[in-house]
C-alpha cells in the first residue's frame, strides 16, 4: 500500500498494532526524547510514538520512532510488518530495479491550508520544538526532506535533491543548515555561491514514509529521488509545486517552510548528538532565512532521536544505503552477491563477492570506497566469500577469524575523505580507510590451507523447514 501523508501512515501503523498514543502529560524535554531512545530497545516490532498532551504546549502533536523498528520499515514499504531485514533489503533491490518511476503533480495539497510570510514569520508559532539530547546547542529539525536545485541546470529534474540534513532553529526566521561536502546540496549552494546567489530551498517536514527513505538514500548526483519514491511505492510520488520558491514538494507534507539558504554567510552551529552516537562541536554553518512556511492545520511534529545505536535513524538510513552501494558495485562487479551497510550509516561496510583471481576482493573493497556514499561514509570495508552472508554477523566473524591473515590481507589507505562527523577523523574530513580482506585466497595467491571446507549437509534445509513446524 502506498501511503500519500504521516496521517495515513500513523493510522496504519495505529490498525497494525505499532503505534502507542502516550495520553499522559508528558514534559517537553526530557520525556520525549528520552521515550524515542527507549522504544527500539523493544526489539524488531519496536512501536511509534504519539504525543498530544505536551507540558506548556497547546495543541502539540509529536510523532517520534516513526521508522524506528524493522516492523514499521516493512509496513512503510508496503510489507508484512514480520518480514525480515535482509527479506526487505532484497526487496528493496527489486523495486530499485523499476527505478524511475516519474512522479504524479497534484493540486490542493493539505499543508496549504495555513501561511505565513515575510517579517510575519514565527517557526515557534508553527512548531513544538524539543532538545533532543541534553548536550545540543539548541532545537532542531532532523528529520527534514530538505529540496534545492542544481543552479547551472534548473530544469534538469535529475539534478535536483531531496537530502536529510540538521537543521538547527537559530531564531524566527533563521536557521542553520550543515551540508555535508560529499552531499548533493553542498554541490548546489558552491554553484549558486561561485554565481554570487544565495541558493532557494524547500524544507517539507512530516512526510510520507517513504519520502523520508528516498531523502536518507544515498542516490548519484543526476539521480532523481520522487522518481525513486514510486518505484518503493509502486505507484508515482505525489508532488506539487512550493509557492514561494516553484520548488518541487512532496504533495503530502505536514509543513513547507521556503526560503534561500544565505550566500558565503556563515555562523556557529552545534554541538547535536549524532547519528554516529557522539556529540559533534560547534562549527560555522549556512545559515537559512525563512520567508514562508505554510502548514496544516495543527500540524504533526515529526521528530527523530539520534544517539547510539540502534536508534530510529539507523533503522531510516539501513537498507536504503545497502542498496545503492550494491547497484553501484554490480555495475562493474557482477561477481558481487550482497552489500551490508547498515551500521552507522556505512562507515562500515561488508561485501560478498565471487573472485575471477587472486586480489580481486581487495579491488572490491577499494571500489565501495570511491562510488559517491563511501567517499564520505566507507571508513573500513570487508570483503567477505560469495557463501558469506553479510548480514549474519556470526558467518562474517568466522570469516574474519579463518580467512583474513594481517600480514597481508589489511590495506590501510592514508588521509581519505571522510564526513566531518565521523569522530575518528585524524581532522574533521579527513582519515586512514581500511579495507579487510576476509575471502578465500584465489590463484595464484596460495596462502593458507583452504582445500577441505565443511559445506552444509544437503539435508540441511530440508530439517530447517521441518524444525520451524515442530517449534510453533
Amino acid at each position: 500500500m502506498a501511503y500519500d501523508d504521516l496521517r495515513g501512515f500513523l493510522q496504519a501503523l495505529d490498525e497494525e498494532g505499532q503505534l502507542v498514543r502516550i495520553t499522559d502529560e508528558v514534559m517537553p524535554e526530557p520525556d520525549i526524547a528520552a521515550a524515542a531512545n527507549a522504544a527500539p530497545r523493544l526489539g524488531d516490532a519496536a512501536p511509534a510514538l504519539y504525543f498530544d498532551n505536551v507540558y506548556g504546549f497547546n495543541g502539540a502533536r509529536i510523532a517520534m520512532n516513526v521508522h524506528g523498528s524493522w516492523a514499521n520499515h516493512a509496513l512503510a514499504l508496503g510489507l508484512p510488518k514480520q518480514t525480515g531485514t535482509k527479506e526487505q533489503v532484497e526487496e528493496f533491490i527489486r523495486r530499485w530495479d523499476t527505478f524511475p518511476i516519474p512522479p504524479e503533480w497534484r493540486d490542493g495539497a493539505p499543508w496549504a491550508q495555513n501561511s505565513v510570510e515575510g517579517e510575519d514569520v514565527n517557526i515557534f508559532d508553527v512548531l513544538p520544538l524539543i532538545r533532543l539530547n541534553d548536550g545540543d546547542g539548541g532545537f532542531y529539525l532532523d528529520k527534514a526532506a530538505v529540496i534545492s536545485k542544481d543552479p547551472d541546470d534548473p530544469e534538469n529534474s535529475g539534478k535536483q535533491n531531496v537530502g536529510v540534513y540538521r537543521i538547527e532553529v537559530k531564531g524566527k526566521r533563521k536557521l542553520a543548515l550543515q551540508p555535508v561536502p560529499m552531499h548533493d546540496i553542498a554541490q548546489h549552494l558552491r554553484k549558486a555561491e561561485e554565481k554570487g546567489e544565495d541558493l532557494p530551498i524547500a524544507i517539507t517536514l512530516g512526510n510520507d514514509p517513504v519520502i523520508s527513505i528516498v531523502a536518507a538514500t544515498p542516490m548519484e548526483y543526476d539521480q532523481n529521488e520522487y522518481e525513486l519514491a514510486g518505484a518503493l511505492r509502486g505507484a508515482p510520488a505525489p508532488v506539487t509545486k512550493a509557492p514561494h520558491t516553484g520548488l518541487p514538494v512532496p504533495w503530502g507534507s505536514e509543513v513547507v517552510i521556503e526560503g534561500v539558504i544565505e550566500g558565503r554567510k556563515r555562523e556557529i552551529e552545534g554541538p547535536f548528538g549524532e547519528f554516529t552516537g557522539h556529540y559533534s562541536g560547534g562549527r560555522k554553518m549556512t545559515v537559512v532565512r525563512i520567508d514562508r512556511i505554510s502548514y496544516r492545520t495543527d500540524p504533526i511534529f515529526e521528530h527523530l532521536y539520534l544517539g547510539m545505536p540502534w536508534t530510529e535513524i539507523d533503522y531510516l538510513m539501513a537498507a536504503n544505503t545497502c542498496v545503492p552501494l550494491y547497484e553501484q558495485l554490480k555495475r562493474e562487479f557482477p561477481e558481487v552477491q550482497a552489500v551490508n551497510a547498515m551500521y552507522t550509516h556505512g562507515l562500515v561496510v561488508i561485501v560478498s563477492t565471487g573472485k575471477r583471481y587472486g586480489g580481486f576482493a581487495k579491488a572490491v573493497g577499494m571500489r565501495v570506497l570511491t562510488t559517491p556514499h563511501g567517499l564520505g561514509y566507507a571508513a573500513t570495508v570487508i570483503v567477505v566469500d560469495e557463501d558469506v552472508d553479510p548480514f549474519n554477523l556470526p558467518q562474517v566473524m568466522w570469516a574474519l577469524s579463518t580467512k583474513m591473515n594481517p600480514s597481508g590481507d589489511l590495506i590501510t589507505l592514508p588521509n581519505l575523505s571522510v564526513l566531518e562527523l565521523a569522530p575518528q577523523a585524524i581532522a574533521p574530513g579527513i582519515t586512514d580507510k581500511l579495507i579487510i580482506d576476509a575471502t578465500t585466497p584465489a590463484s595464484p595467491d596460495g596462502r593458507g590451507n583452504y582445500g577441505n571446507p565443511v559445506r552444509d549437509l544437503p539435508e540441511a534445509d530440508e530439517w530447517l523447514t521441518k524444525l520451524r513446524h515442530l517449534v510453533k
